[in-house]
Formats: structure tokens, C-alpha cells, sequence
């Protein structure tokens, strides 16, 4: 199949790029059906800002207790008291028990 050089516009900063013969002909031949939306320079920024928040965002911790020995502990989720709660030894326990 023969492609030619497509003018497209970026649908976050509006400006206009060329998606090449060559970007089709690797779109092709990885099975992807559409062209993209945004330029190479939105692109980039885009997945550098979803890396960093992935990544870089620190993941809110809560204190609890262990349910089985009363250690204290924390936990990335909001503890509600419907479910027990395990340390890091007693969750390892469990899990090994429960292979068995």
C-alpha cells in the first residue's frame, strides 16, 4: 500500500503536523487504526505529565491496627472496620495458611 504525508491537527494546542508516510506505514503494520490527534510535542508532554503522576504522586497512607496482633500499622486504603486488617508478618502468615 502507498501513503502519503497527511497534514493533522493537534487537538490540544491546535497547530498543524505532518503525520508521515513512514508514522502510517508503522501505524499499519502494528494493527493501529487511528491517526493520532496530537502533535509529537503534546504527545510527549501528555505522557511526561501521566508518568509523573503515576510515579511521582505519593499514595496516601492511613494508621490502623493489626486484627490479629494489635500491632500498629498502615494501609492505602480508609480503613472501615468491616474487614480485618493484617501487618505485614500476620498478612504473611495468612497467606501461607491459606495455601495450604
Amino acid at each position: 500500500m502507498s501513503y502519503e504525508d497527511k497534514v493533522l491537527t493537534c487537538r490540544d494546542c491546535g497547530a498543524d503536523f505532518v503525520f508521515t508516510a513512514g508514522e502510517q506505514a508503522f501505524y499499519a503494520e502494528k494493527g493501529l487504526q487511528n491517526e493520532p490527534t496530537r502533535c509529537r510535542d503534546c504527545r510527549r508532554r501528555r505522557k511526561q505529565r501521566n508518568n509523573a503522576g503515576a510515579a511521582g504522586m505519593e499514595r496516601q497512607m492511613y494508621d490502623t491496627f493489626c486484627s490479629s496482633c494489635g500491632a500498629p500499622t498502615q494501609v492505602p486504603f480508609k480503613p472501615t472496620g468491616r474487614k480485618p486488617i493484617y501487618c505485614r508478618e500476620c498478612m504473611a502468615v495468612n497467606r501461607r495458611a491459606s495455601f495450604r
